[in-house]
């Protein structure tokens, strides 16, 4: 099997693993908060406290996955070209 070819496989088989995924589930963890909605402070004592809630996923702990996006904005294309 020649490099190039051997490529173009891996690069067919990751694209299409995450066009699955992102079928599958198309929301993630917000990567500012990591899912909790919220930033996580510690009081003095060293516990754990709620902190200020996450501008970036409004409070809900996920985000849209970019493969998802993408596939919404060529289908929303799509529908506005057709009609």
């Amino acid at each position: 099997m020649t490099p190039a070819l051997l490529a173009s496989t891996l690069l067919l088989f990751v694209t299409l693993s995450y066009a699955s995924l992102c079928a599958a589930s198309p929301f993630g963890n917000c990567r500012k908060c990591r899912g909790f909605g919220h930033a996580t402070k510690t009081d003095r004592k060293g516990r754990m406290k709620r902190g200020k809630d996450c501008r970036r996923c409004k409070a809900t702990g996920k985000r849209i996955r970019v493969g998802r996006h993408l596939y919404n904005v060529a289908a929303r294309l799509h529908r506005d070209g057709t009609r």
